[in-house]
């Protein structure tokens, strides 16, 4: 409720999106709310409660660094590869990488080994 007696409920834009008539603006999509909160079939949903919107940022916020390190594990792939040392898809070979980094009797330039440890 808010403070003029007006009940706030929450509508799903793929039920307005069928209502707005012209171009996109803010009179329009205001105009195409209205049409779509008098329909008997929209449904209204319940906003998410403090917790719920705590975890899915988390939950967000993981899978951005699970991505970034894929990004990450595959461009030390790469960088490998232009220098003939070729290494399986997947976190499982990570300690094949580390191996051939390490190697006394590595080919790799000293500039790439050094900034290639920062990884791990």
């Amino acid at each position: 409720m808010s403070g003029f007696s007006h009940e706030v409920r929450c509508i799903l834009s793929q039920y307005v999106a069928p209502f707005v008539k012209r171009h996109k603006n803010d009179a329009n999509d205001a105009e195409a709310i209205v049409i779509a909160a008098q329909r008997p079939e929209v449904r209204f949903v319940e906003p998410k409660t403090e917790d719920q919107q705590a975890r899915a940022i988390l939950f967000q916020n993981r899978e951005r660094l699970v991505h970034q390190r894929t990004d990450l594990i595959n461009a030390l792939r790469a960088a490998l590869y232009e220098f003939g040392h070729v290494i399986p898809q997947g976190r499982t070979y990570w300690g094949e990488t580390e191996a051939i980094l390490d190697a006394k009797d590595s080919d790799l330039p000293e500039l790439l080994r050094e900034e290639c440890r920062d990884f791990f």
